[in-house]
């Protein structure tokens, strides 16, 4: 049930008509978010994903999700209770405008072969875009930081999150090693 009110609310939020997103509001709002997102939504923390470049519905609906808690993180629970929809449609704007982060170069050739070769089998590029660069509301995954890839998909794998694609992406991440996984993040943390 939880869900299905995730998703009207989503629905409701994304299909208003609306002022146009106001770019510098969101950035305003967003400073909040560099503590752990990172300066110009470029994330320098552990496990913290990247936000810059992102798909900015991608944005939104994960803000709806957090809030009404059918994507749950403590972190985030308290500050997207403070958002209103107008907020979270700046935010969504702001961080689809901003350049994505630049890949490190690649350490690794071999494995960055393997993850190919996972993203091929499992299809990622029928969502994501063979740029992996997501579109509308599914992810950027181009560029993400590795290890928050390996939690994400880890995540997805064992059920624990939830919100958005989480049907289609445990789909496809339950089926995957835990090799598969690390080659598949070491492919598109370098991408």
């Amino acid at each position: 049930m939880r869900h299905g009110v995730a998703g009207l609310l989503a629905l409701a939020l994304l299909s208003v008509p609306a002022e146009a997103a106001d770019i510098e509001a969101g950035k305003a709002k967003a400073e909040v978010c560099a503590g752990c997102h990172g300066e110009n939504g470029i994330s320098q923390t552990e496990n913290i994903p990247s936000l810059a470049g992102q798909q900015d519905q991608f944005i939104q609906w994960q803000l709806v999700f957090f809030r009404a808690g059918t994507r749950k993180n403590e972190a985030m629970k308290p500050i997207v209770d403070q958002l209103s929809n107008e907020d979270i449609r700046n935010l969504g704007a702001y961080f689809a405008s901003l350049q994505p982060a630049k890949a490190p170069p690649d350490n690794d050739p071999d494995l960055s072969k393997k993850g190919a070769e996972a993203a091929a089998g499992r299809r990622c590029a029928s969502c994501h875009l063979d740029s992996y660069a997501g579109t509308k509301g599914v992810a950027r995954v181009a560029g993400q930081r590795e290890e928050y890839l390996v939690k994400a998909l880890h995540d997805y794998k064992s059920g624990q999150r939830v919100g958005g694609s989480q049907a289609a992406m445990t789909d496809v991440a339950y089926p995957l090693s835990a090799e598969e996984i690390t080659a598949l993040a070491h492919y598109l943390a370098h991408l």
